[in-house]
Formats: C-alpha cells, sequence, structure tokens
C-alpha cells in the first residue's frame, strides 16, 4: 500500500517521457492536481469543523473489524480532503482498531471499501467491476449491525458509503477523493459527480470504460435517490447551523 502526499508525483510526467507521450502525461497530471486543488478550495470555503471519518477495508466482512489506515492511502486521501481520520490517533500507516476505540470516537462518516473478491466470502464488502449495486448495498447493511453501531453518529444520520478499494492507487482516485470530499461536506460538493468523474477518467485515457459499482452510499438508490439525500443533508444542515445560532444568542 503506497503513501501519499498532498503533492503530485513526478511519475506520470516520467512514464510519459519514456513512452513519448509526455503531452498527454501532463494532462493527467495536470488535470489531477487541478481536481485536488478545487477540492481543497471548497473545503476551505467552506468554512466547517472537520467531520471524523472512518474508513475500513471490508474484507473480513462484518464479523471482525479489518484494517483501517493512519497516514496511509485512505487515510492519507481523507487527510487531504478536510476530514478528521479518527484511525490516525491509533494506527501509522494501516492496521486494525479496537471497536471500543471506535465507538468512543463516534465518526460522522463511515466508509466501507471492498473489491471484487469480497464476493468470495458471504458477508465481506464487494465492490467493483461486475459488482451489482444491490450487492453492494445488502453487504454494506451488515457492517451497521455491529455492535454498537446503532449509536454512532455516522449510522444516526445515514452517512455510510461504500468504495472500491482499487480506486485508491492511481490518478484516477481523484473521483475517490471528490467521493469521500463530497461524504465529508455534502453541501460544498453538491454539484460533483465522483462516479462521472472516475468514469470520464476511463473513457479520456483508457481503453475501456468499466462497469460495476464504484461509490455507493447506504439505502441510496441510483443517482435520483441520492441527490434527493444530499438535498435532506442540505436541509438538515441549515436546520442544525440556525439552532446553534438561536442557541449563542441566548446565550
Amino acid at each position: 500500500m503506497r503513501k501519499r502526499s498532498n503533492a503530485i508525483p513526478p511519475v506520470p510526467n516520467f512514464f510519459g517521457e519514456i513512452a513519448g507521450t509526455p503531452e498527454r502525461a501532463g494532462q493527467i497530471a495536470g488535470e489531477y492536481a487541478q481536481g485536488m486543488a478545487d477540492i481543497q478550495k471548497r473545503v476551505a470555503e467552506a468554512g466547517k469543523p472537520k467531520p471524523k471519518i472512518y474508513i475500513e477495508f471490508g474484507d473480513k466482512g462484518p464479523a471482525e473489524h479489518s484494517f483501517t489506515f493512519g497516514k496511509n492511502m485512505w487515510g492519507a486521501i481523507a487527510d487531504t480532503v478536510g476530514g478528521d481520520n479518527i484511525a490516525a490517533a491509533f494506527i501509522k500507516d494501516w492496521g486494525a482498531i479496537n471497536p471500543e476505540q471506535f465507538l468512543a470516537a463516534k465518526p460522522d462518516v463511515v466508509i466501507i471499501s471492498g473489491t471484487e473478491a469480497g464476493l468470495k466470502q458471504p458477508a465481506a464488502m464487494a465492490m467493483g467491476i461486475g459488482i451489482e449495486a444491490a450487492e453492494a448495498q445488502k453487504r454494506l447493511q451488515g457492517f451497521i449491525r455491529r455492535a454498537g453501531w446503532a449509536e454512532i453518529p455516522a449510522v444516526r444520520n445515514g452517512r455510510v458509503f461504500g468504495i472500491y478499494h482499487t480506486a485508491s492507487r492511481s490518478l484516477s482516485d481523484l473521483a475517490s477523493a471528490q467521493f469521500i470530499a463530497k461524504a465529508l461536506y455534502p453541501e460544498a460538493f453538491a454539484d460533483v459527480n465522483p462516479e462521472e468523474t472516475y468514469r470520464e477518467f476511463h473513457r479520456k485515457y483508457l481503453p475501456v470504460e468499466p462497469q460495476g459499482t464504484f461509490f455507493i452510499r447506504l439505502g441510496c438508490d441510483g443517482l435520483e435517490d441520492c441527490n434527493k439525500q444530499a438535498a435532506a443533508d442540505t436541509v438538515a444542515a441549515s436546520a442544525e447551523n440556525r439552532r446553534r445560532t438561536v442557541t449563542m444568542a441566548t446565550y
């Protein structure tokens, strides 16, 4: 699993020189840099406290906590897009945290990652090429049945998500960064479609556009339903902000 910095590494340009396509490589790297800059600009303009987030590789299913990520991989992306990664206090790179540590941290957002290999196990998270959305939803549902999870903010407020684990190891993970940022700051990213970003990257730079399930929200059936949920999030957030304003004025 690779570590990550906020800067764009010279690797794309290096391979572009080798392949004799430096302009193409520069365009890919430039689009990635612009996309990440846009995410960080939106987060900064939102001006909100960092939501707490937990990301777990769901390869072992709900019965056992699997890898979460500190400064590595998903943890690095979460940090880059304005998340307060609860695992960072306990995990340097990757590893499992104690279930009690998770419950005490009370994350606002939970994301479970999975791959196509998840289908080989009855309860593991499954995401990716050839995976049906209904199957991914069913498996994601199993994770919130863990002991104590019903009481954490992420579950109470319907902010539990699934993500394709493999969409974190190349320049195509701009889409994953957008998805995580949108999970954290739904108002700031209401007009951003991470799924389309992912597919457009493949249409533009790769020979095949993948078909499957790459990003989901628990209980959200398709884009239209997700948009309705995002609108509900905006209303709820506005109501909460008004409540806090009234409370502060009272004092």
